[in-house]
């Protein structure tokens, strides 16, 4: 249970809240689709990168095996990838942080609100693996209890189905991808799953099944509620969703989700630095610790744009070097699934460069 938590709470994150709004774009069969494509994929991606750590002597992450099994163009790749990624996705948090932060009823503007997130998330990276995945399962069951909740009531709006497309639009079709990629993704949170369950396969395929589930009422509730759905979706619901206080209450446990999630993230990430490049502790701080707020500051602050750049390009990437490890790893040959798996990921990445 702790380790499915662990990674079901990783997984839900800030990803979610542009689902609505993807959906709602490229109509709801295209994102059904994408979101039941984008689970079963990962949930064969989590179980390589798992059979990797398992059956590897060393104790690396996820840089230090594509060193060990790819070689130096791996290596740097992974470098790439997994630290410039890790501050695109942390900086992604800070900018939903304010739109949850607004939900409650806190004094002070939106960027204040978000240091104060900043702060408290860059000391849950210092956390011990145990502490996070106790944090991480506990805030998963509040927000899935929260979005039980609200989907109940847009039960009662009878707007769902008359105010949203079930057909796909074909002119967005493939505008899901990357999105669908960031928002099932949780690597990260691999390496502890690991260590804390030996069974990893069970935990893996119900971390991500109920994500995909939790996901899907989500998307239906925030539709049913709000006939004006935001890029954020959260700041669609304000008059959508009856008292303030059930606001807040939302509010309350997305800030916790994305909290928890900042620090299984971040603290990957900082672990790689130590142990797989030997980084000195003052430059993995001012890396993991300072690089998302100096973007944030530098202008990036498009929420849709930056989740797309990082699950069109960055995850695609990911789960190719991911692929790869796996089959230098256990020597075998690429096969029609693996193939298949590739020119997703390929599909995801051609489509973000040329978007």
């Amino acid at each position: 249970m702790l380790s499915v938590g662990l990674l079901a709470g990783t997984i839900i994150g800030a990803g979610v809240f542009s689902l609505p709004y993807i959906f709602k774009t490229a109509g709801l069969s295209s994102g059904i689709f994408y979101l039941l494509l984008g689970a079963a994929i990962y949930i064969v991606i989590y179980s390589m990168y798992a059979e990797v750590i398992l059956k590897t002597s060393e104790k690396h992450r996820f840089v230090g095996y594509a060193k060990l099994y790819l070689g130096e163009a791996g290596y740097l790749s992974a470098i790439l990838i997994s630290v410039i990624q890790v501050i695109f996705v942390l900086t992604i948090y800070l900018i939903l942080s304010q739109s949850f932060a607004n939900l409650l009823t806190i004094f002070g503007a939106g960027v204040e609100k978000m240091i104060v997130f900043w702060v408290i998330g860059s000391a849950i990276i210092f956390l011990g693996a145990k502490r996070i995945a106790w944090l991480e399962t506990l805030v998963t069951v509040g927000i899935i209890a929260v979005i039980i909740l609200v989907f109940t009531l847009s039960i009662f709006t009878g707007k769902f189905l008359a105010e949203n497309s079930i057909l796909p639009n074909w002119g967005n079709f493939l505008l899901p991808l990357g999105p669908i990629l960031f928002s099932l993704a949780g690597r990260q949170a691999v390496p502890d799953l690991v260590k804390l369950n030996g069974g990893y396969k069970k935990a893996i395929f119900w971390g991500v099944f109920i994500s995909a589930a939790v996901y899907l009422l989500f998307v239906f509730s925030v539709l049913g509620l709000s006939p004006n759905v935001t890029e954020d979706a959260v700041t669609g619901l304000k008059g959508n969703v009856p008292g303030f206080i059930f606001l807040g209450i939302i509010g309350f446990f997305g800030i916790l989700s994305l909290l928890s999630s900042y620090g299984t993230v971040g603290r990957d990430v900082y672990k790689s630095l130590e142990l797989d490049l030997n980084f000195p502790f003052w430059l993995r701080f001012l890396l993991i610790v300072f690089g998302p707020i100096a973007l944030y500051f530098a202008g990036l602050q498009n929420f849709i744009a930056l989740v797309s750049l990082v699950g069109g390009i960055f995850l695609a990437l990911e789960g190719i070097l991911i692929i790869w490890m796996w089959l230098k790893m256990t020597k075998k040959r690429l096969t029609a699934p693996i193939i298949l798996l590739l020119l997703v990921f390929i599909t995801a990445l051609v489509y973000e460069i040329l978007k």
